[in-house]
């Protein structure tokens, strides 16, 4: 399965022979899967199933989902007279009680719900059921045909961004070579100012040199970090949900990155050099994680 993205739009309309059925759906970013349903009274007993239909192919974002069965003209509503009765009832009742002058408006009588009764208290036709149920399907497939493309485009802006960093590391790499002949060479400037002219024995010196050479080593910082794209770009070639693991990745590739600016405050020039692109390093991991965010 393709990278997906979480913000996508479809709309699906199937006309049968007793009206029309019309499903739209709208994803945005979320950390799990939240579905929001709009249908209509009559469609109320089947939400369920539309539910499992689209638990059954979306994983994780945030869903409104309206559903609509439009009835066809042909088949006459016919007017709720209880519920007009009842309406009629009870403005005369508050303008008897409040002396407010007035007429009812129909126009908003009948806007209220259940006011025409067009099958919706029968029990739904099989054939509407079925086409509801179908026409969800289709809007899901229609919509992760839209969040697979929204996906493709954010995985390869990911991957090309993970190729930046992985040349920043090959750079820091070439110039960590030269890092402990820089701490000696320091270390010596530093001690020669403490000692003012006394003398120190050069193997204990080397020792020392060796020893900051070695708490100061990103060596193992830069493998990690390269290990990390690498598997990043694997996981985005075999698609899925990524989403989740990327967040926990990222969060590896930032520690590392932040371990490579603590060390390289002794390297006087070449630390200012790699500090800097450790920075951009830095820069790139948090625009991956942005767009990291989009995706199932």
């Amino acid at each position: 399965m393709s990278v997906r993205s979480m913000t996508g739009f479809a709309r699906v309309r199937r006309v049968l022979e007793h009206g029309e059925v019309v499903v739209s759906l709208k994803a945005v970013n979320h950390r799990g899967l939240d579905l929001h349903f709009h249908v209509p009274a009559e469609l109320e007993s089947i939400e369920h199933e539309i539910r499992a239909v689209v638990k059954n192919a979306v994983a994780r974002g945030h869903l409104q989902i309206h559903v609509q069965f439009n009835r066809s003209l042909s088949e006459t509503p016919a007017l709720n007279r209880e519920l007009f009765r009842a309406y009629l009832a009870a403005f005369r009742e508050a303008s008897s009680e409040f002396q407010a002058s007035g007429q009812p408006d129909l126009n908003a009588a009948l806007r209220i719900p259940g006011m025409f009764n067009s099958g919706g208290e029968e029990e739904l036709d099989e054939a509407v059921t079925k086409a509801v149920l179908e026409t969800a399907a289709e809007a899901v497939t229609v919509l992760n045909v839209f969040r697979e493309r929204e996906g493709t485009a954010t995985a390869d802006e990911i991957r090309g961004r993970c190729r930046n960093l992985c040349t920043l590391v090959t750079r820091m790499e070439e110039i960590r070579a030269g890092a402990v002949f820089a701490f000696q060479k320091r270390l010596r400037e530093r001690l020669a100012e403490l000692l003012h002219g006394a003398t120190i024995e050069p193997q204990r010196l080397a020792q020392e040199a060796a020893i900051l050479a070695d708490r100061s080593d990103i060596a193992e910082e830069l493998v990690r970090l390269r290990t990390h794209a690498g598997h990043l770009d694997e996981m985005l070639v075999k698609g899925g949900e990524v989403g989740k693991r990327l967040d926990f990745l990222l969060q590896e590739m930032n520690r590392e990155s932040n371990t490579i600016l603590s060390k390289t405050g002794g390297l006087g020039d070449l630390g200012l050099t790699i500090t800097d692109m450790a920075l951009s390093a830095k820069s790139e991991i948090d625009k991956i994680r942005e767009q990291s965010l989009n995706l199932e």
